[in-house]
């Protein structure tokens, strides 16, 4: 079954904000994890948005998110969330969390350094 599951997308209009939700299942161990954001556009690649480190000592953005986007995590309620503001057509798409447990490559928010996934969450930015 999943171990991560994504919440909280839907409609926004552009210039407003959203906040995501990666929860883990209670099995998993999820402080051991660094967590990675993913963006995917409509018949676009899957690309990295955003990183946070395990203990959350360290983040990354992709510049397209970079002074809008804002990761954060509680390990002790399991969660991680993405916080999206002054969102654009751009920013559509589904959003996908995923765990990564090979410590420093993490931070290179890529699909291959990531070995667990959620089902994603779609975002739809529209006026």
């Amino acid at each position: 079954q999943l171990q991560l599951v994504e919440s909280g997308g839907g409609l926004v209009q552009p210039g407003e904000s959203l906040t995501l939700s990666c929860t883990a299942a209670s099995g998993f161990t999820f402080s051991r994890y660094a967590i990675g954001w993913f963006h995917q556009a409509p018949g676009k690649e899957r690309t990295g948005v955003a990183f946070i480190s395990s203990q959350s000592n360290d983040r990354n953005y992709a510049d397209s998110v970079k002074g809008r986007f804002t990761t954060s995590r509680d390990n002790a309620k399991k969660v991680a969330y993405l916080t999206m503001s002054s969102l654009n057509p751009d920013d559509s798409g589904i959003y996908y969390c995923a765990a990564c447990q090979f410590g420093s490559s993490c931070y290179t928010i890529r699909r291959s350094n990531y070995d667990y996934w959620g089902q994603g969450t779609q975002v739809f930015v529209s006026s």
